[in-house]
């Protein structure tokens, strides 16, 4: 069997930690924070889990994480 590719641009978005937990960033934290509320500026810095639907799918394209 053929080794697999990982996907280059998921790798750089999902960090797995010890426990094989999948963590992402969320979207509109990147710039422009000046405009953002504190709260929001804080839940944007969190990095909550992959969703159980999506985790599968993720899976698949890091396969050697």
């Amino acid at each position: 069997m053929p080794k697999l590719k990982t996907h280059q641009g998921t790798a750089k978005r999902i960090k797995v930690t010890g426990r094989k937990k999948l963590l992402r960033g969320r979207q509109m934290g990147g710039h422009l924070m000046v405009h953002k509320r504190p709260g929001r500026q804080r839940s944007l810095a969190q990095t909550p889990e992959v969703d159980a639907a999506d985790r599968a799918r993720v899976e698949r394209l890091i396969p050697y994480r």
